[in-house]
């Protein structure tokens, strides 16, 4: 077997541990002394120094690393705290903006307590609009336990834009002036000439392409003009007089010239209705 501590080996390790000594026993020394150091001193000094110089430049520059990657993490962190923030307001100016828009149309829908004097408002949110269905129906969040029934008009920011067709316990299906279908209730409404005439008749349609209401078969010599206003008649007993619908457009004569067909603009954007106002009696 090999030995590993040799006399050799023994002798040249003692030697290097009395150097190694010596020369740290001149350092403390000359560290400790007024004089200058001397020559032997100067050479230990420099090597140790350029050794340790040698050495700090690795570990500096791992240090430089360390410190840089921990900048680099915490300006990362920075950056997604401020995109936070920044999604956050955002998302606040948006709804600031959409409760804006509620907060007008629920202003302008509150005026109505001024003219419906027989009635009461409640007012209620659109929840639900099916795009098969847009033009003629919607869904809002208010019912029975509102008080709602069925029949009673339902008016929008301008003014009557249809009537309830079901109620449910905190829901309710409002037919539009827009609805087409055979099925639809048509509202008695009345035009108001300049002559101070009145002209009755029925809405009988809605002209999508043109985005105005119908009133068709009038027979009246009234003279009827565009801007003359619109407004429910009140006959037939179930929807209230006086709830306003819209202006005259234009007025046609019909394919044979008997009687009139009117184009009403309607007083509210039905494809723009975010809240309603339900007419309750009193």
């Amino acid at each position: 077997m090999k030995k590993v501590f040799t006399a050799r080996r023994l002798v040249v390790g003692v030697f290097i541990a009395m150097i190694t000594v010596g020369v740290l026993t001149l350092s403390s020394y000359s560290l400790r002394s007024d004089k200058s150091p001397s020559l032997p001193n100067r050479i230990v000094n420099d090597i140790t120094g350029w050794i340790s110089n040698v050495a700090a430049i690795p570990l500096g520059g791992v240090s430089h690393g360390f410190d840089s990657v921990g900048n680099l993490m915490s300006t990362y962190q920075e950056n997604q705290q401020m995109n936070s923030k920044v999604d956050e307001l955002a998302q606040a100016k948006v709804q600031l903006q959409v409760t804006k828009a509620e907060n007008k149309d629920l202003k302008e829908q509150l005026k109505l307590d001024d003219t419906l004097t027989d009635y009461s408002v409640v007012n209620a949110s659109v929840i639900s609009r099916s795009p098969v269905n847009w033009q003629s129906q919607l869904i809002i969040n208010q019912g029975s336990n509102a008080g709602i029934k069925k029949n009673m008009p339902v008016m929008g920011s301008g003014g009557l834009i249809g009537r309830i067709s079901r109620v449910d316990t905190t829901s309710s299906k409002v037919e539009l002036l827009s609805d087409n279908s055979q099925t639809a209730d048509r509202f008695a409404i009345r035009i108001v000439a300049d002559d101070n005439k009145f002209v009755d008749g029925l809405i009988t349609g809605f002209d999508q392409g043109k985005n105005k209401i119908l009133m068709e078969y009038v027979t009246s010599d009234a003279d009827i003009k565009p801007g003359d206003k619109v407004a429910t008649s009140g006959l037939g007993g179930v929807t209230p007089a006086g709830l306003y619908v819209g202006e005259v457009s234009s007025v046609e004569a019909n394919d044979y010239g008997l009687s009139k067909k009117i184009y009403i603009k309607p007083s509210t954007d039905f494809n723009n209705i975010p809240m309603v106002s339900v007419a309750i009696p009193k």
